[in-house]
């Protein structure tokens, strides 16, 4: 199985091929930024009148859960602030997205960037305009952080000092 494939139980057999790849994207574009968001739907070519909002951006409570190692009993750990919309563009094409934290701009583009994604005509210009941005930026700041995190590390050693 494939590191973001989810497990076949979980994946309807109607679904889509991309329902994987359409997973990958959405979690990239939840660590995106409002201004990438914005700049590459402004790049796109995308104008307003061309989305219907299907549910407004709202903002609500989820439960995020946890396990004790990754293996114990599930335990509810607390909750986060979720913003979540949904649009539909003039094709047809419906898009969702869920954001963490209070963010209904950027929920809303999310959704816009999802919906054009869907559509084999839009996808390429979609992936080099506000996909590759974003991951070259993500990849960049896990290099910084590893090199910083690097740079702090001390290796102990111990030295034999002989039979006493």
């Amino acid at each position: 199985m494939k590191r973001n494939q989810p497990p076949d139980e979980f994946v309807p057999e109607d679904a889509p091929e991309y329902t994987c790849e359409r997973k990958a994207m959405m979690a990239l574009l939840a660590h995106a930024h409002l201004e990438e968001l914005a700049s590459g739907l402004m790049a796109f070519g995308l104008q307003e009148s061309a989305v219907t909002e299907l549910r407004p951006p709202q903002v609500g409570l989820v439960m995020v859960r946890g396990r004790q190692g990754a293996t114990g009993k599930p335990f509810n750990l607390g909750e986060a602030t979720v913003t979540r919309a949904a649009v539909q563009t003039a094709d047809g094409l419906t898009g969702v997205s869920y954001v963490l934290g209070r963010a209904p701009e950027k929920a809303r583009l999310a959704a816009q960037v999802d919906a054009l994604w869907q559509s084999t005509a839009h996808r390429p210009a979609i992936e080099k305009t506000i996909i590759e941005p974003v991951r070259e930026r993500l990849v960049s700041e896990r290099r910084t952080k590893r090199r910083q995190t690097a740079a702090t590390t001390v290796d102990f050693f111990t030295m034999v000092r002989g039979d006493d």
